[in-house]
């Protein structure tokens, strides 16, 4: 089955894990302890997760306790920043096949794809990590439950 919108892994993994840390601030948390949580690859995550840091996103803190915290709290880092930290700059899509096929004529996707690139970005541009750090939190809450029981 094919999926409509095509994220890349390594953007959803930034993504996921800039979430993760905006749910837990309080403390520095471990490649291995993020890539649990997300049940990602510890070695593709943590490449991901020297590209944040060299975006200035994430701190690294090295040693036996190190690991990532977020550089400014979540309500101040958008998803766009992190995004883009991975894929560069969001451009407007008006063709798949990026020519001029439809020779300015119009395309066989109407407008869908102008419109579809356009709201994703002002999605990214206008939420914060802050905005979504609860559905990390409710995760752990029902974990730590089924751990309980």
């Amino acid at each position: 089955m094919s999926n409509i919108l095509k994220i890349s892994e390594a953007a959803s993994l930034a993504t996921h894990s800039m979430v993760f840390l905006a749910a837990n601030p309080e403390k520095t948390h471990s490649t291995r302890e993020i890539a649990d949580a997300l049940l990602a690859s510890e070695a593709h995550l943590s490449k991901v997760l020297q590209r944040l840091s060299r975006s200035e996103l994430v701190h690294s803190v090295r040693g036996p306790r190190g690991g990532f915290r977020l550089v400014k709290p979540g309500d101040q880092i958008r998803l766009l920043e992190v995004y883009e930290a991975i894929e560069g700059k969001v451009a407007e899509i008006h063709c798949l096949l990026n020519s001029k096929v439809c020779n300015g004529g119009g395309c066989v996707f109407g407008g869908f794809l102008e419109s579809t690139s356009r709201r994703f970005r002002e999605y990214l541009a206008d939420t914060t990590l802050s905005d979504l750090a609860h559905l990390c939190r409710r995760q752990e809450n029902h974990a730590e439950k089924d751990h309980q029981d």
